[in-house]
């Protein structure tokens, strides 16, 4: 064992790259472990507060979305207009988390380019980390590198996750499948517009989920995604690329991954090992958003692992969680009910759509989404806007609420 490192990040995702950064950047020695090689499925869509808390020039950004449609069974549609409360970025995880990867090596990050694929505990109390390393030629070959402790950043399917915790500690998940296509340079705009994201509640496309056409600019993503085993999302992302006029585009990538829409209980696993991002289950629940959950729990993590380093406490590994949560396990909880309540038929999400054409529901929506916190100025609209999602629910035609 040639290194032993205050902290090993595994996994170089918007996540990891961001702990990784964050540690170097404070003083301590990292490596950073991703093989680099895959693209993870994503509609790539952040809030404009991400660049302002994350740093992420302006640059990255492929797209900006100033509104959203909402697509109901029946076809009818509610147009979401954001107003000058911000905009929605949309990045290409292809440049983007090379960038973030790039970013945390500038810091001082040692970038391993591989896969954990086993850890033990030393008799010292440090990790020992086998890692399946690619060399220029092609060959992988056994590295092995110690760690004081250990960030597990390594997305839904988390090695480190399997390593150290239950088996009965993995969040549910819904599958989440995508195609890259080239956009079109003479859409019809009531089909596709490349400053909108369409955001589909269809049981055809999905029976638990929804399904998205998000542009980035000279490409889209078009896909879907459900927990019910058997659903097409092949066929399914077929009919979404049909109804937004995407048929005839160059298909560039297809893509699938697992998405956790629900945080675990414990991250941390008493001593030396702490999850975070998708690993330990951040991606929201109800609109699958990831990117800014993860890059915030790549910040904390960083904290606390930080904190642990210096006091030599492992408890301070708890306080990642703990700040996330107190954060956003509200939002967290309301859109996990919303999931449930709104996602179960297509009669209810026809009436969760028109709901959506609701001044005060637009508003505090965007202003949630984009500010990462529930708005508070204004109670009497969040009980204006109980009512009336009370009498949707039981069916009460407008009018006589």
């Amino acid at each position: 064992m040639q290194t032993i490192y205050d902290a090993a990040v595994i996994g170089g995702g918007p996540c990891g790259a961001t702990a990784a950064q964050k540690l170097a950047a404070a003083g301590h020695s990292v490596a950073l472990v991703d093989p680099g090689d895959r693209i993870k499925p994503c509609g790539g869509a952040i809030p404009s507060r991400a660049l302002r808390d994350f740093d992420i020039p302006d640059q990255l950004l492929v797209a900006k979305a100033h509104a959203a449609r909402v697509i109901a069974p029946s076809g009818n549609t509610v147009d979401m207009h954001i107003g000058d409360v911000g905009f929605v970025g949309m990045v290409e995880r292809e440049s983007f988390d090379p960038f973030l990867r790039a970013r945390a090596e500038a810091a001082g990050a040692h970038r391993i380019a591989g896969k954990l694929v086993a850890m033990e505990e030393a008799p010292d109390g440090t990790l020992r980390l086998t890692i399946d390393r690619m060399g220029d030629d092609g060959h992988g070959a056994k590295h092995t590198v110690g760690a004081r402790l250990v960030i597990g950043a390594d997305g839904a399917n988390s090695t480190v996750r399997r390593l150290t915790f239950p088996a009965r500690s993995k969040p549910p998940y819904v599958f989440a499948y995508h195609e890259i296509v080239e956009s079109p340079s003479d859409a019809n705009p009531l089909r596709f517009r490349g400053d909108r994201c369409d955001v589909v509640y269809d049981g055809r496309i999905s029976p638990d989920f929804y399904g998205w056409v998000f542009p980035h600019g000279d490409r889209t993503s078009v896909g879907c995604g459900t927990a019910i085993k058997g659903h097409n999302l092949r066929r399914a992302t077929s009919a979404l690329r049909d109804r937004a006029g995407l048929t005839g585009q160059r298909t560039l990538r297809r893509e699938g991954a697992p998405l956790p829409l629900k945080p675990m209980r414990r991250w941390d696993n008493g001593r030396n090992v702490l999850l975070a991002g998708d690993a330990a289950g951040t991606v929201a629940p109800s609109s699958g958003e990831g990117i800014y959950y993860a890059m915030l729990c790549g910040s904390l993590s960083a904290e606390a692992v930080a904190a642990c380093l210096a006091t030599g406490r492992a408890s301070a590994l708890k306080q990642s969680r703990h700040r996330f949560m107190r954060a956003h396990g509200r939002v967290f909880f309301i859109l996990g009910i919303m999931q449930t309540v709104w996602y179960r038929s297509d009669r209810l999400r026809e009436r969760f759509v028109s709901l959506c054409a609701d001044p005060d529901i637009q508003r505090l929506t965007w202003e949630s989404y984009l500010n990462k916190r529930l708005v508070r100025r204004d109670p009497l609209a969040h009980v204006r806007v109980f009512f009336k999602d009370l009498a949707q629910l039981v069916g009460i035609p407008a009018g006589q609420k």
